[in-house]
Parts: C-alpha cells; structure tokens; sequence
C-alpha cells in the first residue's frame, strides 16, 4: 500500500504574529514531501516511524472519545495498518520550519477520518475553519500547540491567506517569472530547531507589555505589509517591508536564530543584498530570505546551502 503525496509548506509570512491576529501567508513547497506506507517487514529504517505512528494513533483515540462532535477515525484500520508496519515515508526535514508532523497529520486524516471534508467540495469558510480545528488539535500531538495551518496546506496543496484567526482562505499569489532576478530562498542553518521550546519564549515575553507594544505597532503591521504586497506583485514595497520586518526579528527574536547568524542576518540588512526571516518557529532548521537579485544573493551567502522556492 501506498497513499497519495502530501507535500510540504512554508510560511512566506505570520511565524509568531498569526498567534496575535496578524495575516499570514503559506504555500505548499513540494520539493518536500511523504506518503504513508506499509513494511510488511517492519525494518529498521521504518521502525522508528512506525512506533511514532502508534503513539499518535493513542492520542488520536482520546481525541475523538474527548471530543466525538470534532472527528473521528476509522480507528481499527489505523490500528491493524500500524500493526502490519504501517510508517510515513518522507523527506520533510524534521525540525526545519517546513511542516514535517503537518502533512504526516494531513494524511492521516486522509486515509482514516471518518466523513473527511475533501478538497473536491466547495470549500466554504466554514469548512476551512473546521478542517483547520481538526488538524490544530491533531497537530498538538506534535507540538504542544498548533495552528492547523500546516496540516491544512498540506491537505489542501493550496496557497493559503490568513486574514485573521478566524478569516482564512485559499489565495491566488501572481504566477512565477522565469528567469528573473528576485527570489525567495531557504537558507539551511544546519542545525535542527524545536518548536515548542521557541513557542515557549514567545510566550514568556508575550507577558511584557513593551514586547506585545512592539508586536502590534511594528511586527504585525510589517507583516501584513508584506502580505498585501506579496498578492498585489508590488515588489518595490515588498522589499521595503520585508527590510524592516528583518530588522524587526533581528532585535526582538534573537533567541529565535541560531547565534552564528546574528551577523550574517544583519550584513544583509546593511548591504541590501539579501534581507532573511524566520521560517517557521527558528531555532534552527530553514531561515526564509528575500532577495532582488539571486546572483547577488548567491555571492554574498557562497559559504551556505541556498534553495529557491518562489521567483518574481
């Protein structure tokens, strides 16, 4: 057996503000992806997924008894699949800002829940919403706390526009440019970042007021910015609000990037050769950056592992 591919994503923009209401946007990456599959054989390659798989599907029970209105599960098909070896086959990089545990949650909910919300129907506002409650309270399995976002990209392998927490829906973003200079790109920290650890000191900072002062006036307002910018194709503006929200990061997310970027993040500002963000909760993993000139680009980072996601 073999399910279908669910690819992974990336936040283009609204790591730490969604949680504050800011707009975000996301979309899929499918150079990245997994499907789930059984090994009859039960090899050591697949064991560790396979036992991951049963501890989710534990929680997954729980899940539906505490809250049966939410979703359910074919739960004995999950049970006898995981029995017979049943694993996620992936590479999503775990720890990467990327969504590894959200197309692993997509594709559970695929194949096992009961009376599955598909992306074939009309899908309203309020199904978005409810298939992203679903997946935020799968996801939490994973993270401690979640979005759905993730989940929800990867299920539906559309780009989505967050408006609001409760305002979501799919977005048309202006179609790629060959062979153009601007571009976004991953940078690889080599290091692999923890979400829950991250979300954790943004929460703890969230306590004081001169944190949550700089979140709403500049964090936020940058981000949404950038967001309109992004799905008008206003390029000039774009790179005037993606420099400033990299500054922004760079003096209030310090934790957030590994420590042997603080300059290079700030060389980029200065230099305006390339301007880097967070992918996802930092830490680690991914670094998202943005650049008008990719050659540029590419020269200034020759030391590091560039990827492009997205050309204009």
């Amino acid at each position: 057996m073999r399910g279908p591919l669910f690819y992974s994503k990336i936040l283009l923009f609204g790591e730490y503000g969604i949680i504050k209401d800011s707009k975000g946007l996301s979309i899929p990456y499918n150079f990245y992806k997994g499907a789930l599959k059984i090994d009859t054989h039960k090899t050591v390659a697949t064991h560790k997924s396979n036992e991951n798989l049963k501890r989710f599907a534990s929680y997954l029970q729980q899940l539906q008894t505490e809250k049966p209105h939410l979703v359910n599960f074919d739960m004995d098909a999950l049970l006898k699949d995981i029995d017979n070896g049943l694993y996620f086959d992936s590479s999503i990089p775990q720890g990467y800002g990327v969504g590894s545990s959200g197309a692993l949650v997509a594709a559970i909910y695929d194949k096992y829940a009961a009376n599955k919300i598909t992306v074939l129907e009309n899908l309203t506002r309020d199904k978005l919403l409810q298939l992203k409650g679903i997946f935020a309270e799968m996801e939490s399995f994973f993270h401690g706390k979640s979005s759905g976002l993730d989940p929800l990209n990867s299920y539906l392998s559309l780009p989505i526009l967050i408006n609001s927490q409760d305002n979501i829906e799919p977005a048309g973003i202006p179609s790629q440019t060959e062979n153009s200079k601007g571009a976004v790109f991953l940078l690889d920290s080599g290091i692999t970042g923890e979400t829950a650890p991250m979300v954790h000191i943004f929460m703890e900072n969230m306590k004081q007021e001169g944190f949550r002062n700089m979140l709403k006036d500049q964090f936020v307002k940058h981000t949404d910015a950038c967001v309109e910018d992004f799905l008008q194709g206003d390029v000039n503006s774009l790179f005037g609000n993606i420099k400033q929200l990299s500054k922004v990061v760079l003096d209030n997310f310090k934790p957030m990037i590994p420590k042997q970027f603080h300059k290079l993040w700030k060389k980029g500002i200065e230099t305006n050769a390339y301007y880097l963000k967070l992918c996802g909760s930092g830490g680690g993993g991914y670094m998202l950056g943005f650049t008008e000139d990719i050659d540029e680009a590419r020269k200034a980072l020759k030391d590091y592992k560039l990827e492009v996601v997205y050309n204009f």
